[in-house]
């Protein structure tokens, strides 16, 4: 069986050679990488070396490819060797000789055909006779070379499928020496080992370049991972910035309370106001440490705000908050003091301004897979405060603006809608924003 090139050994290896380099030539178009190229070329060459041996007819064309074939796929080899390796950078002192090597493979291709043409086949064989010993010893020292220089498995790998190409193409090359009847004798031909050695390189390399693959792969995964993280860093950087820009125009007001108190002598009020005071800013403290809270915790600091405020209201006024009950609020992510702007600006931009029983309403309840969030004020309406504030119909409110910015953020503007309308009529007066985010 093994001396019969038509057996399926031979026809298996054959197959398996010509099938790797369909695959990564395939490969090289994708990613257009030259590993891939020089690999492919690598594995076509010897696929036609290999192939002659079962072809019938052109004998002449195949003694002027025979031993060039061979050439051109160690032109293939240290080309991609120098790219595998990558020598340019750790083997910076070799690699120019490599490049030479790559160039000297490509002209004995054509001297061998030149040989050929003009003193037949017969010489090329004692030509290879002499260069074939010369082209071990250079992959021995080649091998030595890039041991000693290149510490990773990928090099490791590399030169042991090269040693083992190596050691059986020289069993098949002592043909030259000693005849085909050893080799007869133990009922092989003597190019099987050939056979061997490049179906056992190629598992190698194939190996390797697969490892290569996964690596690009995993290189390519962590940095999607890394751009996510710091994506969402950036994200929490904007929430942090919108906040800081809204505490202090929040803090700017209470203390201007404190103030009036003081100025009017209500010693009294001044000093349960500054206690409740306190009181929030060590919550808002608390909460200030993360770019979200929940929404229960929310609640808990509007209250203690809408106390102090209503210390501050002439008249004062009343607050009412309905929660629906389906919604844990412990599980709903927020941005600290989402829903104080717009109770601020309830009071202070509609029930202010008005005489009679002042009332705001918060409503919170599930709406087809989202959070809404309604303020409701019976005060004068946002259309007339914008008229006795000057103020354009496009702009907002400070703490508004900052406030939806930071929810935008939060849920990545999906399905985050804020939507500020005046409600009054001709029985009533009064401005509702709603705030509708998903319910995650």
């Amino acid at each position: 069986m093994l001396l019969d090139y038509h057996s399926e050994i031979y026809a298996w290896i054959r197959g398996g050679l010509f099938i790797l380099f369909i695959y990564h030539i395939l490969i090289f178009f994708q990613n257009k990488s030259k590993v891939y190229l020089y690999y492919s070329l690598y594995l076509l060459a010897f696929s036609v070396y290999l192939f002659k041996d079962i072809a019938v007819g052109s004998t002449a064309l195949f003694e002027y490819l025979n031993y060039s074939v061979q050439f051109l796929a160690f032109a293939a080899y240290v080309s991609f060797a120098r790219d595998l390796l990558d020598s340019r950078l750790h083997l910076l002192k070799w690699d120019k000789f490599f490049e030479i090597s790559a160039r000297v493979f490509l002209l004995l291709a054509f001297m061998f055909m030149v040989i050929q043409f003009f003193f037949g086949y017969n010489f090329q064989i004692k030509a290879y006779t002499i260069v074939a010993p010369l082209l071990t010893i250079f992959a021995i020292t080649t091998f030595y070379i890039i041991l000693t220089n290149i510490k990773n498995s990928f090099a490791t790998y590399f030169v042991i499928g090269s040693i083992l190409y190596t050691l059986f193409a020289n069993i098949t090359f002592l043909e030259h020496f000693i005849g085909k009847e050893p080799f007869n004798k133990i009922g092989v031909e003597p190019k099987l080992f050939i056979y061997i050695g490049l179906i056992l390189q190629a598992i190698i390399f194939s190996v390797i370049i697969g490892s290569i693959i996964k690596k690009i792969e995993d290189k390519s995964k962590n940095a999607e991972i890394r751009l996510a993280i710091k994506l969402k860093e950036m994200e929490e950087l904007k929430m942090t910035a919108l906040q800081s820009q809204m505490n202090p125009h929040f803090l700017f007001n209470s203390l201007n309370s404190i103030n009036n108190f003081v100025i009017k002598s209500d010693v009294e009020k001044a000093s349960d106001y500054i206690t409740k005071f306190s009181k929030l800013i060590r919550v808002i403290l608390n909460s200030s440490s993360s770019p979200t809270s929940t929404l229960s915790d929310e609640l808990e600091i509007l209250a203690l705000y809408v106390k102090l405020e209503q210390m501050r209201v002439s008249g004062s006024f009343k607050y009412i908050v309905n929660v629906d009950k389906k919604l844990s609020l412990d599980n709903i992510k927020v941005p600290p003091l989402f829903l104080q702007p717009f109770i601020e600006n309830a009071i202070w931009h509609g029930i202010m301004k008005m005489e009679g029983e002042k009332l705001i309403e918060l409503s919170i309840k599930e709406e087809n897979k989202n959070v809404l969030c309604i303020v409701e004020d019976n005060g004068i309406g946002i259309n007339k405060a914008k008229e006795l504030s000057h103020m354009s119909q496009k702009r907002k409110f400070f703490g508004a603006e900052a406030t939806e910015n930071r929810i935008r953020i939060l849920y990545q503007n999906k399905d985050v809608h804020i939507l500020t309308k005046d409600i009054s009529s001709n029985t009533k007066t009064g401005t509702q924003v709603s705030i509708k985010f998903p319910l995650v």
